[in-house]
């Protein structure tokens, strides 16, 4: 079934025929997250005009509904099906007319004037192809908000097996915090996906969100096919908070299989060699039982120390490498 429109933004076709930026959210099942993500682009000031596209993944929640009652001004498309956050996003964009496109995570809030303020940055920096805000946790700490590029060694040793030997660990330090400085202004290597700004024509001319990815890798790898002609920006000047994870933890089976083919993906599309991916394949399909065990024993300590959050976020962590050893290895090893 294809997607449905259900309403052109009153916002964008009568007062703001060109709009400044055009804010792109896929959305599933997040209805109360995504409320206050639009409350706070719409009912407060943001110093830019604006257009919102939602599109929803076919949520059971009643997302849908929240948005076309109490954001009429919203362009929502309802999906048949979660078709992920690629290809969504890959819709919203398509019916954008602003100058910019910012692709905005659901779990999101924006601070008043926020919008202004990115603007303002890329008027700055004309060769700037992407450019992200300063992430912050929801208690107000700073979240890694950039990276350098991941490598296989460093990404291996996200696996126990490798963790255990701490080979590698220095490749994975530098991946996830090397160089991480939350004051620094210019040009990084990739950006966190949770908000990027994109100028219109820079985001068609490098082709879109790749779809091939489902769930997890894409913004890295948009950030390094965007970097080839451009310069990627952090700009902390402008600060979102980033709840993080929350569609992630309604459907752990999903996110687990996709984030481990989005590596996959990732690393193909950069390049990486054939047995070097084959090596890597091989590692995490025998590090998942070692972290179903790990995980499972993690849980049950918890719940005897009566540390039931903690507890929690182990069993999803569990029930996870169930489903990817279950249902997801033929899939894996055919990415």
């Amino acid at each position: 079934m294809p997607a449905r429109i259900v309403k052109e933004p009153a916002m964008t076709t009568e007062s703001y025929p060109n709009p400044q930026i055009s804010v792109c959210i896929a959305n599933w099942n997040c209805r109360d997250m995504l409320r206050s993500c639009l409350h706070s682009l719409l009912r407060q000031p943001q110093g830019a005009t604006l257009e919102v596209i939602v599109v929803d993944n076919a949520s059971q929640d009643g997302a849908d509904e929240m948005v076309a009652r109490e954001f009429p001004e919203v362009c929502l498309i309802r999906n048949a099906e979660n078709r992920g956050f690629a290809k969504a996003s890959n819709q919203a964009a398509a019916l954008a007319r602003g100058a910019y496109l910012l692709f905005l995570n659901n779990d999101t809030e924006i601070p008043p004037n926020t919008l202004a303020k990115l603007l303002r940055y890329a008027g700055e920096h004309p060769r700037a192809g992407m450019i992200g805000p300063r992430l912050r946790d929801s208690d107000g700490a700073f979240q890694i908000s950039y990276r350098r590029r991941p490598t296989v060694p460093a990404l291996l040793h996200r696996t126990l097996l490798w963790r255990w030997t701490r080979f590698f660990g220095r490749s994975y330090r530098e991946y996830r915090r090397g160089g991480f400085d939350p004051y620094h202004r210019g040009p990084i290597d990739l950006l966190m996906g949770a908000a990027v700004l994109l100028p219109r024509d820079v985001f068609f001319a490098c082709g879109r969100w790749d779809e091939d990815f489902a769930f997890g890798g894409e913004d890295l790898e948009l950030a390094a096919r965007v970097g080839r002609t451009h310069e990627v920006h952090f700009c902390p000047d402008a600060e979102i908070t980033h709840h993080g994870r929350v569609s992630s933890r309604l459907n752990v089976g999903f996110s687990t299989e996709s984030v481990a083919m989005g590596y996959v993906q990732y690393l193909r599309k950069v390049g990486t060699s054939s047995a070097a991916l084959c090596f890597y394949k091989l590692m995490v399909t025998l590090d998942a039982p070692l972290q179903l065990s790990a995980k499972f024993f993690e849980f049950l300590g918890r719940r005897l120390a009566g540390r039931r959050d903690k507890a929690a976020k182990s069993w999803l962590v569990a029930r996870g490498q169930a489903f990817f050893l279950t249902r997801s290895l033929a899939r894996f090893w055919r990415c």
